[in-house]
């Protein structure tokens, strides 16, 4: 029923007929946001990190390969174990070479807070197509306040970036966005600058690098009540053991097939609940969809669960506000599920997704139109009318692996074949997404 085509250009992901129903176990990858600050972190600091259950997508291979290029040492990657022997922050070292990025804009943009903050050091970085059309202002701009000398195209926009590393000063910056990539990136270059460093957001932005920072040494102050986080400069990070659970974003995936495919029974196993990212959850349960979080624990300081998702009938909602920046990479599966949602469902405050590995928004709605399904992009967000049958249709991803993944779902829910260009870009976040897709099946 379900087949990857492997052409020589690209793969193509073949539906061949509806899902009659979904049934089984999933283990997830590992938590991708976690796994980047693991390797990051590791590689700065001083004595040994071990990490269990690293996603062994593209992105975090990207990573592994920069920090390498600065000194550090990375046994092979593997969801096992992985050792990382740190150099210290203060000894990142020159690349003989150009620093690639590849699709990864968590690398590229945390990796600036630590290279603009190396003193008399420079590093040049690039990216793939995809990577070199995203904004690096948004990084660029307060880092340059604290006093960073970064080069690159369109007036610093864009990459390729060169970096020329300096004594940076501490700055309070009021980010426009809630973003934990331009949080982040401030973050570890207050690591390295003498005084007190804060970041205030709009609203809430996810905290994994909080939580991890301080379990490898650094001193933070948190104010929930104004989005605010305070780092300060001079501590010495110490190598750490990290267990990265699941990944919810991955959850999403299936958590939606659960619910929109007739007849099914899903249990996803050690995912992640961190509250900066339970979005999803409070989307689908605002839809009535059959969700049980059950199995709770904590594992490096991280919320763990295990998910049960039953199919239900599902209503519309509208998701805008504070939730948007919770659920920003889950979207696009929420714009599937609104597709097998009884009335109109109305995602405001999004256009965030327009600066993605693909413009997301725009995207999904054509790919969903091609489908059958009543959708209309805004500037901000989307407006589908639930309720109608989807059709199988020739579809492409955009070479962005939410895409791939959240028509595949679709798919396994339209009537007759559904085929999906560059499927292959689906391994980026989630290299056995095809093959639990074809073991869960019916």
């Amino acid at each position: 029923m379900i087949k990857l085509i492997k052409n020589l250009q690209s793969h193509q992901l073949v539906i061949e007929k509806k899902a009659n129903s979904l049934q089984g176990k999933i283990s997830i990858p590992g938590d991708k946001s976690i796994s980047h600050r693991a390797l990051m972190l590791g590689a700065m600091a001083l004595g040994e990190t071990t990490i269990e259950g690293l996603l062994l997508g593209e992105d975090p291979r990207s990573t592994a390969h920069c920090f390498e290029a600065m000194g550090a040492k990375i046994s092979d990657l593997n969801t096992e174990k992985v050792i990382v022997t740190g150099i210290g922050q203060e000894r990142l070292q020159e690349p003989s070479s150009i620093l690639d990025a590849g699709n990864s804009g968590t690398t590229m943009r945390l990796m600036l807070g630590l290279l603009a903050s190396q003193p008399d050091k420079f590093f040049t970085v690039t990216g793939d197509d995809s990577l070199r059309t995203r904004p690096m202002s948004r990084v660029i701009q307060p880092l340059q306040q604290m006093g960073a000398i970064i080069y690159g195209r369109n007036s610093n926009k864009n990459a390729p970036l060169a970096v020329i590393g300096q004594n940076l000063k501490p700055i309070h910056y009021h980010s426009p966005i809630a973003s934990a990539q331009v949080k982040s990136c401030i973050l570890l270059a207050g690591l390295m600058t003498e005084g007190k460093t804060t970041v205030t957001e709009p609203a809430l932005s996810r905290d994994h690098s909080e939580r991890m920072l301080r379990a490898f040494g650094a001193t933070l102050e948190i104010d929930v009540d104004t989005h605010s986080v305070t780092i300060e400069g001079g501590a010495k990070l110490q190598g750490q053991t990290v267990i990265v659970p699941g990944d919810i974003s991955s959850a999403a995936f299936w958590l939606v097939a659960g619910a929109i495919t007739p007849h099914s029974e899903l249990i996803i196993e050690n995912v992640g609940i961190n509250p900066t990212r339970t979005g999803i959850l409070e989307a689908l349960q605002m839809m009535d969809a059959d969700i049980t979080i059950f199995n709770q624990r904590e594992a490096a300081g991280e919320p763990v669960a295990d998910l049960r998702v039953k199919s239900s009938k599902l209503k519309a909602c509208t998701l805008e506000g504070s939730i948007i920046p919770r659920l920003i990479d889950e979207i696009p599966i929420l714009a599937v599920a609104a597709c097998f949602a009884q009335g109109t469902t109305v995602i405001k405050d999004a256009e965030e997704l327009r600066v993605k590995e693909s413009d997301r928004l725009k995207v999904m709605a054509l790919e969903l139109g091609k489908m059958g399904a009543k959708i209309r992009e805004f500037a901000d967000g989307l407006e589908i009318i639930g309720g109608n049958l989807l059709n199988g249709a020739d579809l492409d991803s955009f070479t962005d692996h939410r895409i791939a993944m959240s028509l595949a779902i679709a798919g396994l829910n339209a009537q007759g074949k559904t085929i999906i260009n560059r499927a292959e870009a689906a391994s980026i976040s989630y290299p056995t997404f095809v093959d639990t897709l074809i073991k869960i099946s019916q």
